[in-house]
């Protein structure tokens, strides 16, 4: 190991932070006098709502270096942290630079970095679709294609790297540090009070954001068309995010969902918030990649209302179903999964909350990456 090793890890939107808060805290466990680590905010979940109060329950310090660099287009936001991006590294001249996840900020600091001949190691690698319309897909492609080290959650991942010609000595499969994030933090999660007066065990979460869910009117007035009839089922918790909120007002919705009596509309949640409402619900019913891997651990049925999954771990453990998109799917995988036995708790292999040390042991040099 290079004794004055330089190391940046990249977080942007919500998602990484679960996944970047226990490799963070490894890394400090394990570094050496003369390694340094600096943790960049790209900015790209830009309001305290959505990024703020993540820092806070997960004790992440605050970041070295917060980019701001907003909202806008993909191909927008994408430049702008390039750019951003590349003159944080022409200053630091890490040796490597972690990047977690999917989003926008994961492929353009992996661009940025790999044009300064600066090392990339991605954490959540692998994980496929199949559907490359989806811009997570696109950005987990072409992430993987240029990293130098490739961890992977689960062995699926790690065959899809083979399949696409990714040299094994390259691949490492470590398990999963939203995982380890859950772990750590689910006893206090569950001594956080609910949003609503609902009784544990009682009611569906609903999370809804992605483009192909929210972003086209007839789409999302039959998503809201089977969660008002779940909700006469159970009473139904929607944590509704900004992307959403913007859509139903601009689509004329936002009354008609008001009128529901039986769904608890609240802005966006702190994870400890979160994963407390999340780990005593009944049912969730989502759009979301990382919520299918929470559930699968919780032992929460999950029906995803999308047409594919890059994570089917989740449905070969029994607790995911994928429902696609219309109506009567998404209400008929709702009543199959209230009306059959609770899924059983179950942990896939090396979820065992030790992911972040395994990383940390193999970017560090440590023997084995334990």
């Amino acid at each position: 190991m290079d004794p004055t090793m330089k190391i940046i890890l990249v977080a942007g939107a919500r998602p990484n932070f679960m996944k970047v808060a226990p490799i963070l805290k490894a890394l400090q466990k394990h570094r050496g006098p003369g390694v340094s680590i600096m943790l960049v905010h790209t900015g790209q979940h830009y309001d305290a709502a959505m990024s703020g109060n993540f820092f806070a329950d997960l004790d992440i310090p605050a970041p070295d270096l917060n980019l701001n660099v907003g909202p806008g287009s993909h191909a927008e936001q994408t430049a702008r942290i390039m750019v951003a991006f590349e003159a944080v590294c022409v200053a630091h001249r890490p040796d490597c630079v972690l990047v977690v996840g999917d989003v926008n900020s994961t492929l353009a600091c992996t661009l940025a970095a790999k044009k300064l001949g600066i090392r990339v190691a991605h954490v959540e690698a692998g994980l496929r679709s199949g559907d490359r319309r989806m811009p997570e897909e696109i950005n987990r492609l072409c992430t993987d294609a240029i990293s130098d080290l490739l961890f992977t959650t689960d062995d699926g991942a790690t065959r899809n790297l083979e399949r696409e010609g990714i040299p094994l000595e390259r691949i490492h499969f470590v398990g999963n540090t939203m995982i380890d994030t859950l772990l750590q933090n689910v006893d206090r999660a569950l001594a956080s009070p609910l949003p609503f007066d609902v009784p544990a065990g009682s009611f569906a979460v609903l999370t809804l954001h992605r483009p192909a869910s929210v972003d086209d009117r007839a789409v999302l007035s039959g998503v809201l068309s089977a969660v008002y009839a779940i909700s006469s089922m159970l009473p139904v918790v929607f944590p509704c995010h900004p992307r959403t909120e913007e859509r139903l007002r601009e689509f004329r919705l936002a009354d008609e969902l008001s009128a529901c009596g039986n769904i608890r509309v609240t802005g966006p949640l702190g994870y400890l918030a979160f994963l407390g409402l999340l780990a005593r619900s009944r049912l969730v019913l989502t759009d979301s990649g990382g919520i299918q891997e929470e559930t699968t651990v919780l032992g929460i049925p999950c029906v995803t209302m999308r047409e594919n999954t890059e994570r089917p771990l989740t449905c070969d453990m029994g607790t995911n179903v994928i429902a696609g998109l219309s109506p009567d799917d998404i209400v008929a995988a709702a009543k199959r999964a209230l009306n059959g036995q609770p899924a059983p708790r179950s942990l896939p292999e090396k979820w065992d909350g030790h992911a972040a040390e395994r990383i940390a042991g193999i970017l560090m040099g440590l023997e084995g990456g334990a």
